[in-house]
């Protein structure tokens, strides 16, 4: 070790030893105070007037200085350091420790002596001397304590790659509150789940590889398990309100049973009791915070509330000291093999203890996590509950360790959180890339999910709102995780999207889909994934704009909430043999997803196309503006109509037949009371219809208990072949009206009885090109069609 003279850059040998130097002709080198900071990370702007580091003094200064102010020791390493003669150590004395074990290997720091410290040695930051008797210094006897600007390093503590666990060097920096940022310069393996409840703190792993060989089991399905585990904690203070009145939606306004416990800038977990149809159907469970105390019953909050809360419904308070501004960054992680299992049961007790996850937040402000790749982990990359104000980005999972067992393979998993930003990640062969609970006014955006046949992004369905998700890739699965949690979510916006599924057909209110794209994918060559290529979705406020489906659009209704119009407009979509475009009642089901739409949709500039055998099975009026169907080339397709109005204007059918079967509640069901069987079919505004189908007929009605009244106005309809029929009409009650229509070869076919009593057949001004007439009904009072109309042979 030697003194530094700062006025003559000198070595001064008073009192010390030059173990750099083993020979004397060697000459000594002086250490600079410039050399000191930037060793330590300071830089040359702190240079002038630095509170880190002393002024450095010759020897004899040192020593005429009982307090140690102006000396600086050097040594080579921690033992040389600990092994200071006693007498030396005068408090205050500054100590530059040149490496841990040798000189320059990187865990060079610089200590200052403090007298009568009682911290204890933790191998990094405090160390204590040994005495001249080859002991640790009794308590009290003080410690050297690195000097630092808020930075710690593992290096300190003697750790340089994952053989020596650095489990106790995390702790000692993060449960140090002079501490705001950990780093990390080598590999490192942890073998204990760590739990902090502190603020203000950066873990940075710059990109180097953590791994958990050896890490003691977790607790029973504990997905906050991880190694990393930031937590705030609860005051204990509680009040539960009864609410007087409804709390409407949007409010931001609350009631309390007595805001004087209440402080702006307060944080509040605010609990809505859950509904008596499901233990997690809870509107309201969010950490949110005082922003205004309005009066001795109401206060504001940082949140507009999604659903309406009505009267009676009890909310419960509770007080939390958040963790904020938590970040964890840039960690590659490799976690433990866990047996395979396959099955819904546990194997073994502890089999879903074994595994390991890198980062968990609860009851966190403003905590964010970057930079983080991950594989073989159990459960969630990043697990989310009671978070807020929270970015999660350039994260990656690929090849999880288990993804079947519920809650495991996730990149970050996401519960009753407000105001988060997931953006560039991406899965492979994951469970869920983002998994939202409970979920408000977040975003998800450039995330990327393949090998996603169990869904990279989903929500549960327990009343999440306000949603969007901009330029991702991977399936899409709202509100569908069961009735225990709601089956239930609001505004949720999807734009430029590529998945092979979309699945949004729960209770799933003004759903909007822009320029998206369900495509045909394959789980292994030449293996397709069940269901790929196509939407299920709910009618209540959907509204889908430039969206693509390979095959198949499905629509149920199962919810009743919005207040804007269910609208289709410039799609396309691929139809599937025996599939349905709306569902059908179906005897005794009450399955949220399967059961039918009792409201309005108009669809325009879209197209249905490979139609063979699809179903309308239900929908009260569909208004289809320049809206195609078309039917399998060379084969021709039928679309089953139980829809009751149909208005189309423009558009068309090619190669396919409209084959009515009777309004589709006129059976009815136990959702729906049984109803007339009346259906209505317009067409109008230029709509054509052309080609072949295999019912010989583009529009037709063969059911005898088909009430149904026909209105063509401007359309063209142009048979193929001499056995196409323009309409086909086989029994029922029927009125039809054609008024300026064009009909082109084929045939018009009426059964006899399909106009009798209470109906009636008119049809003036259209013109006919070679068609045969034949099987028109017989003219009387009700049935008009000779005259007027403009017949070219």
């Amino acid at each position: 070790m030697f003194f530094l003279d700062n006025k003559r850059g000198k070595l001064n040998a008073a009192n010390a030893t030059n173990e750099e130097n083993q020979t004397n002709d060697k000459t000594n080198e002086s250490i600079s105070r410039r050399k000191v900071l930037v060793t330590l990370g300071l830089g040359g702007a702190m240079l002038a007037g630095s509170t880190l580091v002393p002024r450095f003094a010759s020897a004899e200064n040192a020593q005429s200085n009982s307090n140690g102010d102006n000396q600086v020791l050097r040594v080579n390493n921690v033992e040389e350091l600990k092994s200071l003669p006693s007498g030396q150590l005068t408090d205050g004395l500054y100590v530059f420790v040149g490496g841990y074990n040798n000189n320059g290997d990187g865990g060079g720091k610089l200590v200052r002596f403090v007298a009568g410290s009682t911290k204890v040695d933790n191998g990094g930051t405090v160390h204590k001397p040994i005495n001249d008797k080859g002991h640790k210094s009794p308590k009290g006897e003080g410690c050297f304590e690195v000097v630092h600007h808020g930075a710690g390093d593992f290096r300190w503590f003697g750790i340089f790659d994952g053989s020596k666990n650095a489990d106790d060097a995390l702790d000692a920096l993060i449960n140090d509150p002079s501490i705001y940022r950990v780093e990390a310069h080598s590999d490192l393996n942890f073998v204990k789940r760590h739990v902090y409840h502190r603020s203000d703190i950066e873990v940075d792993f710059h990109g180097h590889t953590v791994t958990t060989v050896g890490i003691e089991l977790n607790t029973l399905d504990n997905p906050f398990g991880a190694v990393l585990f930031f937590q705030g904690v609860a005051t204990g203070v509680t009040q539960i309100v009864t609410l007087s009145d409804d709390l409407i939606e949007y409010s931001g306004i609350f009631e309390v049973a007595d805001s004087s416990i209440f402080e702006v800038d307060s944080w509040w977990h605010a609990q809505i009791k859950n509904n008596p149809s499901g233990g997690a159907q809870r509107e309201l469970d969010y950490l949110i915070k005082v922003t205004e105390i309005l009066d001795a019953t109401h206060v504001r909050f940082n949140y507009k509330l999604g659903w309406q809360l009505a009267k009676g419904r009890l909310i419960t308070y509770k007080k939390i000291n958040p963790a904020f501004r938590c970040h964890v960054r840039n960690m590659s992680f490799i976690g433990i093999p866990v047996p395979p299992n396959g099955t819904s049961l546990r194997p073994f007790p502890t089999w879903d203890q074994i595994g390991s996850n890198p980062v968990a937040y609860e009851f966190a402000v403003e905590c964010d996590a970057s930079g983080i790749k991950a594989t073989k982990v159990f459960w969630p990359v990043v697990m989310r509950r009671y978070n807020t104000h929270y970015v999660t980005e350039r994260c990656q999972l690929m090849n999880p360790e288990e993804r079947d067992w519920g809650g495991t393979g996730y990149l970050t998993q996401q519960i009753n959180v407000l105001y988060g930003h997931v953006r560039d990640c991406n899965t492979s062969n994951a469970r869920h890339l983002n998994d939202f609970t409970c979920a408000a006014y977040c975003m998800v955006e450039n995330c990327h999910g393949d090998g996603d046949e169990y869904g990279p992004f989903v929500t549960h369905g327990q009343f999440e709102h306000d949603l969007t998700y901009i330029g991702n890739s991977g399936l899409l699965s709202f509100a569908n995780s069961g009735t225990t949690w709601g089956d239930s979510a609001k505004r949720v916006t999807v734009k430029k999207h590529i998945a092979s599924r979309i699945v949004a057909s729960k209770r799933l209110t003004d759903l909007t889909l822009e320029d998206c794209h369900a495509v045909v994918t394959y789980t292994k060559p030449g293996v397709k994934m069940a269901n790929s290529g196509s939407f299920w979705v709910n009618m209540d406020g959907l509204q889908m704009r430039g969206c693509t489906a390979q095959e198949m659009v499905t629509i149920s209704k199962g919810s009743s909430r919005a207040k804007r119009k269910n609208i289709i407009d410039s799609c396309s979509f691929g139809m599937l043999k025996g599939y349905e475009i709306a569902r059908p009642i179906r005897s005794g089901t009450t399955q949220v997803g399967y059961t039918p739409s009792n409201g309005e949709l108009t669809i325009l500039n879209s197209e249905f196309y490979n139609v063979e055998d699809v179903t309308l099975g239900s929908i009260n009026k569909l208004t289809l503006i320049n809206t195609w169907f078309k039917g399998l080339p060379q084969v021709g397709g039928t679309v089953k109509v139980g829809t009751r109005e149909i208005i189309m204007q423009g558009g068309g059918l090619v190669d396919c037949c409209f084959l009515f079967t009777g309004a589709w509640d006129k059976v009815g069901d136990v959702n729906n009371a049984k109803n007339k069987p009346d259906q209505w079919i317009t067409i109008d505004g230029g709509a054509v219809f052309s080609g072949v189908n295999g019912e010989k007929a583009f529009l037709k009605s063969v059911d005898p208990s088909n009430v149904i009244t026909w209105n063509f106005g401007n359309y063209k309809s142009i048979a193929a072949d001499v056995n196409i029929g323009h309409f086909h009409i086989q029994g029922g009650m029927n009125k039809l009206k054609a008024i300026g229509s064009h009909f082109t070869g084929g045939k018009y076919e009426v059964a006899d009885g399909a106009f009798g009593s209470g109906t009636y057949f008119f049809m003036t001004s259209c013109l006919e090109e070679g068609v045969n007439r034949a099987a028109l009904p017989a003219e009387n009072e009700m049935v008009k069609h000779s005259t007027s109309n403009f017949s070219i042979s």
